[in-house]
């Protein structure tokens, strides 16, 4: 089962996040295997917002475990944690991405649902695409949203991958290809 966890920086934790930066990314290899995406958001000036890791594992209780075990969520970095089940419609990682870590700009693309599901299959030009998926409930049943990376020109054509009047919000965050450096 794959499952999206974004952890959200609190305002003032940035310190803190760099001084846990070797324990974050041990704590991730242990992971390696299962890792789907994974990276920071963030901000114009490029400094971290968050993390994304999209990870395929056995249930939604392993899932809530890699997440809230994680050093930086037990430290107090975040100041909240989206974990939902998630459909890889691209069937593929981000190391997968024909387009590379290099070149353009990276965006995380969240839309927030409500009702009739929308954007459940990736469109068909999927050369800009990294990541793409529905957020689901536990069970896998229920639409919550979509999540996407992308490589765009700006925030506002990453935005216009979802149809955008079908969410109760949608959200553009910069992000980048994370890991340890090679």
């Amino acid at each position: 089962m794959d499952f999206l966890c974004y952890h959200r920086d609190r305002s003032d934790s940035l310190a803190l996040r760099r001084e846990l930066l070797e324990e974050h990314w041990s704590y991730m290899d242990r992971f390696a295997e299962e890792l789907i995406a994974r990276g920071p958001t963030l901000d114009d000036d490029g400094v971290p917002t968050g993390s994304v890791h999209i990870v395929d594992l056995p249930d939604p209780a392993a899932a809530r475990a890699f997440a809230f075990d994680e050093p930086g969520y037990q430290a107090g970095v975040y100041r909240d944690v989206l974990l939902r089940r998630w459909r890889n419609l691209l069937g593929r990682t981000m190391w997968d991405f024909p387009g590379g870590e290099t070149g353009g700009n990276h965006y995380l693309v969240l839309g927030l649902g409500t009702g009739q599901p929308a954007d459940l299959t990736a469109p068909a030009d999927r050369d800009e695409l990294i990541a793409y998926g529905p957020l689901l409930s536990d069970d896998g049943v229920t639409w919550l949203g979509t999540a996407v990376l992308l490589r765009a020109p700006d925030p506002k054509t990453a935005r216009g991958i979802l149809t955008v009047e079908r969410y109760a919000d949608v959200e553009v965050h910069g992000w980048t290809f994370g890991g340890r450096p090679s």
